[in-house]
């Protein structure tokens, strides 16, 4: 059995997710104005989280050091971009789920592109502090390490609930994801490399980007099938 998606699929899932999109569009965007604004209360809120996780990280090196760890090695963008690649070999290797994983792979390009051009766009400085624990280059806003790893583990999460895995790997792969992604953004505050609504910026053009694409991929298509996740007989 070929992996084939009906014809006339149901609408509910791409009408669910427009309604997403619009909301995460309408949270980005005014995260976005009031970043680039420099909002006072905003601008003091990050100042003041900052300043206290910083001060924690100097304190407790050894808990610095692990976040460095898991900030570089497990939840960097480039392991998340290279466990998505794994996720679109095994589609291909289904042999009918080509489309499927050049939607993969488009999206987590075309979000690399979105947060660079954000970045550009805002130039917000990183903290600067007279004790650095940690380094990292470019624009501060939005936080490139939360937003791939919400693309990521997003869009992950989506194809696994289309192939409907059973419970314990479904709540398996929940927390996995929501402890990456949570995870990542407390590392970038901690290390004090982000402001912390540089890392609430990324979690939403990365949710934001995620729904986008749930939308391209429900569209609805008449008189044409295409092939997504499913099962391989």
């Amino acid at each position: 059995m070929h992996d084939r998606r009906p014809t006339a699929p149901s609408p509910k899932p791409y009408r669910r997710a427009v309604r997403v999109a619009a909301a995460l569009g309408v949270c980005s965007v005014l995260l976005l104005i009031l970043v680039a604004a420099r909002w006072h209360p905003l601008i003091g809120l990050d100042g003041d989280v900052s300043r206290t996780t910083h001060r924690w990280a100097v304190d407790d090196r050894a808990m610095t050091h692990v976040f460095r760890v898991l900030t570089d090695w497990v939840w960097d963008p480039l392991t998340m971009r290279l466990v998505s690649a794994a996720a679109a070999v095994w589609l291909i290797w289904r042999r009918a789920a080509w489309w499927t994983a050049l939607w993969l792979a488009v999206t987590l390009a075309v979000a690399a592109i979105v947060q660079q051009s954000v970045k550009a766009a805002v130039d917000r400085p990183r903290p600067v502090w007279p004790d650095p624990v940690d380094s990292a280059h470019y624009a501060a806003f939005p936080s490139g390490h939360a937003m791939t790893a919400t693309v990521a583990c997003g869009l992950l999460l989506w194809l696994l609930h289309r192939c409907g895995p059973g419970r314990a790997l479904w709540r398996t792969a929940v927390a996995a994801a929501l402890v990456s992604v949570v995870g990542v953004g407390v590392t970038r505050v901690w290390l004090g490399v982000h402001w912390p609504s540089d890392v609430v910026g990324g979690w939403l053009f990365g949710a934001l980007l995620v729904a986008l694409a749930v939308v391209v991929y429900e569209w609805p298509r008449k008189g044409r099938s295409e092939p997504p996740v499913g099962r391989r007989g």
